[in-house]
């Protein structure tokens, strides 16, 4: 098992960096989002909203960017997600970031916050701020029923507002950083898919409507 101090040491040495603006949809390939450029809180951004029926679950919603080839590094991004008017009940603003995810969006890994989470008066409901899946075979109920409490954690946050997040990827090992932290706020030791290459892209979950700005790659 790689520590988390030994994973980020590993990746300091990276150098190759490669910068995608996201203030146009030029790039996106979208499997049931709706995409636009906007400009949100004072930043140009991708704006990604849910346009998938109901009935889909977790592998459904993606924008990804096509150019991107992705195994090993870090990926940086800001990212802001909130929940649509009309959404059901149980929505809250699920937004995330996929990694070496295949061109039609039928395998990848994935982080994302649930915003409305971060400051809600339940504590168990705080307790599942972030999130990671898998597709296929990951989702998070699975992840959730068989090692409750192993795949998703606590942080701060706010829906609606941005939050710049940092995801450091190394073989099987993936950490999530939120905020600008110095210590992750969730440490993933098992990524469940075979180690390869593939894009990255913008996730969203059902009844979210988010914003995207920034993202950064950096490779070996």
């Amino acid at each position: 098992m790689i520590k988390p101090f030994l994973l980020a040491l590993a990746l300091s040495a990276i150098a190759a960096a490669e910068t995608f603006s996201l203030d146009s949809v030029d790039g996106l390939k979208t499997i049931q989002v709706k995409t636009e450029a906007a400009t949100y809180r004072g930043r140009k951004a991708v704006r990604v909203t849910d346009a998938a029926p109901a009935t889909v679950d977790d592998a459904g919603r993606l924008a990804l960017v096509a150019e991107s080839q992705f195994q090993d590094g870090v990926i940086e991004l800001d990212m802001s997600g909130d929940v649509m008017p009309g959404s059901m009940q149980g929505a809250r603003g699920f937004v995330g970031v996929v990694f070496r995810a295949a061109p039609d969006g039928s395998k990848f890994e994935c982080f994302y916050l649930r915003p409305t989470n971060g400051r809600a008066d339940d504590q168990v409901r705080r307790n599942h701020s972030v999130q990671y899946i898998s597709v296929p075979g990951f989702p998070w109920q699975l992840l959730r029923e068989k090692f409750p409490g192993k795949y998703e954690s606590y942080v701060d946050l706010q829906a609606g507002e941005w939050t710049p997040v940092k995801v450091a990827v190394k073989g099987d090992h993936a950490q999530l950083s939120v905020n600008g932290a110095a210590q992750p706020a969730l440490i993933v030791n098992d990524l469940k898919q075979p180690v390869s290459s593939g894009a990255v892209g913008l996730w969203v979950g059902p009844g979210t409507v988010a914003h995207f700005a920034n993202l950064r790659v950096t490779k070996p």
